[in-house]
């Protein structure tokens, strides 16, 4: 079929006289910027997909994949960047929408194939939203006779079966490139069809319905949440099914006759014709980093869209909603409103993403949507690459790789893609072209010596032997080409093997390069089986090639240095760091294998293998002593920089000996003169190795044998310390006292003990009079999470607290703070203010990860604390924090909770961040529960007081379980137990409760503690009965009198000593500013002899002008609240009121 022409530029041109007069003249190009994201740019094209906001002259190509806000954005009414380039619909909501300038737009029919600048361009359907394309680019090469490059661009798309077998896809199998919509590229998103989910949201609707024929008096008004644009099939289908008009607003019924639906009928822009009404995207909640439905919003909806409604049943229909551990369909619900989440997504799912890349087979996929995907060199790019990598032409990429190398250095390869990330999107682990070898390859020009005229020679030496036969090459040509082949594969290769490849690849040296790494592995078993061991001292000649037969393995497999090209020129001898490894795949996966449960040799002196890892004291100091004991390779050349003498270094006096050790090993750990004792000891111990000092210090390693305290180069030195059960052994670190706070081999686990087996001193996990760790409060909630029964509950947190008495009782009141989520008093008002974004930031900026992570991760955990327990556990730490001590966590939420003003976020935020590196174990998920005020537990302050004073009780009386019989020993902690809640509710103070409680112990009893104004009662909440014959059987024949329930506002009335007045609610929130009328009233009644009280009130509106008419409660409501900064004053008072005192519960210190 004959395409179409098109040309951007004199279609631009064109479009720029609708706007001027005068002719303007032909512009020109200049260079595409870098800054250009590679995953919106054709390579070899000036063609811009969905880039509008990086539009500028370098340009007049724009191709718009679909109308979606983040894909347009850069377009206006002014556009006149370029021309743009898009399918029917879309151009038309350019014009009606966003009223873009017609000259400006070129639509393009689906299917179809033209040619716009020289390069062919396909549209086909995406099956996103209306108008939705994926554009296919087929761009020529400079030769005539090579393939064309061949790009597709998915745009936003949802896969579908019909797509495998559409036949303008057909020649794009094999493609260069697919830039892939990786909106949901994670193997956690794989939720339902489409045709599931709108069924799904059609038989609620259907049931919902059926529910209420049963009841005539219940309607039920729906709402459907959807962007401008998308989500039309669930409308139709409800339309469709159920006979009925869908509502719509005026901007959604505009675009909506844009795409043809407003003259069928099932769309109506009045709200009384269906109960079936759509929404904006946000209003039924947001979907970040959870969703939070909104209900408020729902029943303001409700009121306003009339009709009677009962109730509302929303629908948000995306795949961000999808919650895999519960349920395909999630529900939130709340009185009459329900919402369901419905998986309906108009983006491929990771399964279906998977199976158009295997359908496809490109050379490399070019993630679209994500994390910093537009930087060339982003990491989340690269990881979502490897979803890919076995589906993609790894053999094409291969030799793409290769050929580079034989390239003229002059020539440029493709726009936006480079060597080494050819290599690391084709390979994944465990493939046959190994690390080493792809860095061998990469050094090959350079390191080799091979300067551009060489390599121009070889290139086009290459080119001639391409078509050359190789039964027909002369000994000169074939030498030549094995000469090649030896730079570019293991030196085990053998002459036999050589020759067989050019004999297989034509004498192609890519074709042999490729073909080998192909049957690497089985070349090398060949090489097994015939191989001859050989000196190693012995060197392979390039004039006697029959020598590469015979490759030079050591058999003792020591590792000595091996020479590869002995005979070379003198300038490739410092080649040998940097050829490909001899040994073989499979050996070295072994290898690798082992070495991760071993700890190898520190030699004192530098071996000649570049690949391997230094020790980490190479990166403080120049000269390291030589370990006593250590051996080295025999022909491993001495450190350059090492002294000749290795007794200069090590002072004959006993008074100075090991100086220079201590004074390096103290600048390794930077440490103060604290710690010079410490690191003396320690130094003597290790008779001056300082890499089992090192050991020591930060492992407390100091049982280590002779083969663990050495160390191979090779050896990770940033393996994790931190521990990730709670039972596993906990390490001791000193801390800048040289003291140590934590015990080794304390189990978690005895927290559960029973309490008469628990020792509170021995099963502790600090010593004694040492502040206490958060560890111990950590574990103890690590516990109480698995529990549901409240005994068990009350003797894990009563263990917890004895351990507190015992050991470090000045942090006790902390600890029952942070047990009950609390930083002070509830009268006192203190809150942390801060939100669950900025726990989220400081956790990024803590533990390195990034927000996109998290919220994958909180989809899946459903719980921040869950989510930053995981990324603090897969973090590698040199040494452990610090331990993170009960005061010090209490003191920092109290510091959070002052900070005002200018940068208090920011310093909020430094807190936070500080408190979580210095976390282990399970803190972190605790300390994030804390931040967040969600602590999920189990323990309410109803447990935590009887525990403490179970706890109080038994320390106060060790012999307590010994003294009486169980039910004796119940019975006196269950009314120590109630005297401590009681007290807390006429005294909800816990710093004067705690420190009576643990003074007063078992003998603690209400009379000991007595009100004090300021400080408001806790509610005494009434008893629901059935009548008035049940309360008066209650009262059991006692006196009593009955108030009037006024329609007021309850209140305490307190005076405090000073003379000042304060009111509280009923819930103990401070309202005195509210009532500066009361304040009046109370002082004028109270007589001088009336120093302190607390009343029980009720304040009651009234109108004096009226007969004092007691007013309800909605006129009282009425008055202002004043606000932080507005007052209440006594002339701003709309309402009066009158006070109607039902208790005097404290007078002048008697109650």
């Amino acid at each position: 079929m004959d395409s179409q022409t098109l040309d951007s530029t004199k279609l631009y041109l064109t479009a720029l006289k609708t706007l001027q007069s005068e002719a303007p003249p032909t512009p020109s190009l200049p260079p595409l910027p870098s800054s250009i994201p590679h995953s919106k740019l054709i390579p070899h094209t000036r063609f811009l997909v969905d880039a509008f906001r990086h539009a500028g002259p370098h340009s007049h190509s724009y191709f718009l994949s679909h109308f979606h806000s983040d894909h347009y954005s850069g377009l206006s009414p002014s556009w006149s960047r370029g021309v743009i380039f898009c399918s029917h619909t879309t151009a038309a909501l350019l014009r009606r929408i966003l009223h873009i300038p017609a000259a400006f737009i070129v639509p393009l029919p689906l299917r179809q194939p033209l040619r716009i600048d020289g390069a062919h361009v396909t549209l086909l359907d995406a099956n996103h939203c209306p108008g939705a394309v994926q554009f296919l680019f087929s761009v020529p090469r400079a030769t005539a006779d090579a393939a064309a490059l061949r790009y597709v661009h998915t745009g936003d798309f949802r896969f579908c079966n019909s797509m495998v077998s559409e036949p303008a896809l057909a020649p794009f199998v094999g493609a260069d490139a697919v830039f892939l919509d990786t909106t949901y590229c994670n193997p956690k998103f794989v939720f339902p069809s489409q045709e599931e989910s709108i069924d799904y949201v059609a038989s609620v609707v259907e049931s919902v319905e059926r529910e209420c024929e049963h009841n005539s008096s219940d309607k039920v008004l729906f709402l459907v949440a959807t962007y401008v644009i998308g989500k039309e099939k669930i409308l139709l289908e409800l339309a469709r099914r159920f006979k009925r008009k869908i509502h719509v607003d005026a901007r959604k019924m505009e675009v909506l006759r844009v795409l043809g639906y407003g003259e069928n009928g099932e769309f109506t822009e009045d709200g009384k014709e269906s109960n079936i009404h759509v929404v904006g995207w946000n209003l039924l909640g947001e979907t970040w980093p959870y969703f939070r439905p909104n209900f408020v919003r729902m029943k303001e909806v409700m009121a306003e869209r009339g009709g009677s409604y009962s109730k509302v049943v929303g629908f948000v229909p995306t795949g961000w909603t999808y919650e895999v551990k519960r349920n395909r369909f999630a529900v939130k619900s709340k009185d009459l409103f329900k919402i369901h989440l419905v998986p309906y997504s108009e983006h491929s799912n990771y399964d279906e993403l998977r199976e158009y890349v295997k359908f496809l087979k490109p050379k490399r996929v070019v993630p679209t949507v994500g994390l910093d995907v537009e930087k060339s060199d982003s990491k989340h790019a690269d990881k979502m690459r490897k979803y890919f990598a076995r589906l993609v032409d790894e053999t094409a990429n291969k030799q793409d790789f290769l050929r580079g190398f034989l390239r003229d250095p002059g020539e440029k390869g493709e726009a936006g893609f480079k060597a080494e990330k050819v290599v690391s999107d084709a390979l994944g682990p465990g493939q046959d072209m190994e690390e080493e070898e792809i860095n061998a390859l990469k050094k090959t020009e350079g390191d080799m010596g091979i300067g551009p005229v060489v390599a121009v020679g070889l290139s086009s030496f290459m080119e001639e032997t391409y078509a050359q036969d190789p039964t027909l090459l002369n000994d000169e040509e074939k030498e030549k080409i094995i000469q090649e082949l030896t730079f570019c594969l293991p030196t085990w290769v053998t002459r036999n093997q050589l020759l067989d490849l050019i004999s297989i690849s034509g004498s192609n040296v890519i074709e042999a390069v490729s073909n080998f790494y192909e049957r690497e592995t089985e070349f090398h078993e060949q090489v097994i089986s015939c191989q001859t061991p050989v000196s190693t001292s012995k060197c392979c000649s390039l004039n006697g090639m029959d020598s590469l037969a015979k490759p030079c393995l050591n058999t003792n497999n020591t590792g000595k240095n091996i020479d590869i090209f002995p005979s070379q020129d003198s300038k490739l001898t410092n080649l040998r760091h940097t050829v490909p490894s001899p040994i073989s795949p499979a050996k070295r996966k072994r290898s690798t294998d082992s070495k991760q449960n071993k700890k190898a040799k520190v030699k004192a002196k530098s071996e000649p293998s570049g690949s391997k890892q230094a020790t980490i004291t190479r990166f403080f100091s120049k000269v390291i002593p030589e370990m006593p004991g250590g051996t080295q390779s025999d022909n491993s050349e001495p450190k350059l920089d090492q002294s000749s003498k290795v007794e200069d270094l090590l002072p004959t006096d006993d008074g100075q000996m090991y100086k220079d050790e201590i004074d390096q090993f103290m600048q390794i750990i930077n440490g103060t003169e604290s710690l010079k004792k410490y690191a003396i000891t320690i130094i003597e111990k290790t008779k001056g190795d300082i890499n089992k000092a090192l050991d020591i210090y930060y492992g407390n390693s100091e049982n280590l044998g002779e083969k663990q305290i050495s160390v191979q180069v090779e050896s990770k030195i940033d393996r994790p310390v931190v521990k990730k059960h709670a039972s596993e052994e906990l390490r001791i670190v000193p801390d800048i006292f040289d003291q140590k706070v934590l015990k080794d081999n304390v189990d978690a686990t005895h927290l559960s003990l029973p309490p008469e087996k628990y020792n509170p001193k021995e099963h502790a996990c600090w010593r004694d009079g040492q502040p206490a760790p958060y560890l111990h409060i950590a574990r103890t909630f690590n516990l109480l999470e698995g529990e549901k029964g409240r005994i068990k509950a009350t003797s894990l947190l009563c263990n917890m607290f004895r351990s507190l008495l015992a050991l470090s009782p000045a942090d006790v009141l902390p600890a029952v703070y942070l047990c009950t989520n609390k930083i002070a008093a509830d009268h006192e008002n203190k809150e942390l203010n801060i939100g669950g974004s900025l726990v989220t930031a400081a956790l990024e900026e803590a533990c390195g990860t990034n927000r996109l992570k998290i919220r994958e991760m909180f989809n899946k955990f459903g719980d921040l604390g869950d989510v930053a327990q995981e990324c603090r556990q897969t973090q590698r730490l040199l040494a452990p924090p610090t331990p993170l001590l009960i005061k010090d966590v209490f003191s920092a939420l109290q510091k959070i909770s002052v900070q005002t003003g200018s940068r208090s976020t920011s310093r909020k935020k430094g807190i936070i961040v500080h408190l979580m590196r210095s976390c282990r174990e399970k803190e972190m998920k605790f300390l994030v529960r804390t931040l967040v005020r969600n602590l999920r537990i189990g323990a309410m302050l109803r447990t935590v007081l009887p525990a403490l004073a179970h706890a109080v009780a038994m320390n106060s009386c060790p012999t307590l379980h010994q003294e009486g019989t169980a039910e004796n020993i119940k019975e006196k902690l269950q009314v120590l137990s109630m005297a401590v809640v009681e007290a807390y509710n006429i005294l909800p103070n816990l710093d004067l409760i705690v420190p009576s409680l643990m003074n007063q112990g078992i003998d603690f009893s209400v009379s000991s503690l007595s009100m004090v104004p300021g400080i408001p009662i806790k509610p005494m909440l009434a008893k629901i009965t059935n009548g008035i014959p049940q309360a008066l059987k209650l009262f059991e024949n006692k006196a009593f009198t009955c108030e009037y329930k006024y329609d007021g506002q309850r209140a305490q009335i307190h005076k405090l000593v000073d003379g000042s007045i304060r009111v509280f609610s009923r819930n103990g929130d401070e309202s005195t500013s509210r009532f500066p009328d009361l304040i009046d009233i109370i002082k004028e009644s109270s007589k001088p002899v009336a120093s302190t009280f607390i009343m029980d009130a009720e304040i009651v509106g009234i109108d004096r002008k009226n007969g004092y008419r007691i007013m309800s409660f909605q006129e009282l409501s009425s008055r202002g609240r004043g606000g932080k900064d507005t007052l209440v004053t006594s002339e701003s008072i709309k309402v009066d009121i009158c006070i109607f005192v039902f208790d005097i519960m404290f007078a002048n210190g008697e109650q």
